[in-house]
């Protein structure tokens, strides 16, 4: 059986793909206070431990250093995810009061945009002109093109805050974790703190999608080199002080 030519090939099924979520407030945060809470408190741990103190010293050490941290941490990332929130509402308020003075310029600013972007002038005038019937929309599309962020996606204050509290908080509960338990010695402390810097790297490839045993090992090298540096300089001022 002949095949017509002019008749339109059925439409072959295009394969839809998905993106992970880079817009969130939550992994920066995350990633960056369990690593932080890993590292530092293992640092801190290490440091004091290199002047001889006691297991029970040891353990107060590292949870004063995990609830300092975690809060710390929360109260630093609430006031600068805040504060770029406010600096894009304000920016997204002088947008709209143009947008409701100005609406024939902002329309033509628009339309030169998608001409500089290749679109024929007459039908970039009629996009933007379509585009610009909803103020809300509007103001929407200006903000992506001009400020290049969405308005329905900024982060949240509160979820960065959070994520940054517990994830330190968690990191920063390995190195003490064993005194818990009943160790005595400091070397299950650095060797659990070492595999959670490991898995911590090794969990960040999983989501940024780069080697895994080469984001785990480059984790475990800094923060294992970050607690033998403060081992030796407690050693060092342990000796000098006694």
């Amino acid at each position: 059986m002949a095949v017509d030519q002019d008749q339109p090939s059925t439409p072959h099924h295009v394969a839809h793909h998905e993106h992970r979520d880079v817009s969130g407030g939550w992994l920066r945060p995350a990633v960056f206070g369990a690593m932080d809470g890993l590292v530092s408190n293992l640092a801190l741990m290490t440091g004091v431990a290199g002047s001889a103190v006691s297991s029970q010293t040891l353990v107060i050490t590292g949870l004063a250093g995990l609830t300092a941290g975690a809060f710390s941490m929360a109260a630093g990332e609430y006031t600068s995810v805040a504060s770029q929130r406010e600096l894009v509402e304000a920016e997204l308020d002088v947008e709209r009061l143009e947008l409701h003075r100005n609406p024939a310029d902002e329309l033509l600013e628009l339309a030169s945009l998608y001409v500089s972007r290749g679109v024929e002038p007459e039908l970039a005038h009629e996009v933007a002109r379509q585009m610009s019937k909803d103020p809300e929309q509007a103001l929407e599309i200006h903000a992506r093109e001009e400020l290049g962020i969405d308005p329905g996606e900024l982060p949240s204050p509160l979820v960065a805050a959070g994520s940054s509290f517990g994830s330190f908080a968690l990191g920063a509960l390995l190195p003490v974790l064993p005194y818990l338990v009943g160790a005595h010695s400091l070397w299950p402390a650095v060797l659990l703190a070492l595999v959670g810097l490991f898995a911590c790297g090794a969990a960040v490839a999983r989501i940024t999608a780069r080697s895994w045993w080469f984001s785990g090992l480059r984790q475990l090298v800094l923060g294992g080199a970050a607690a033998g540096v403060t081992f030796v300089l407690g050693t060092l001022f342990g000796t000098a002080v006694s």
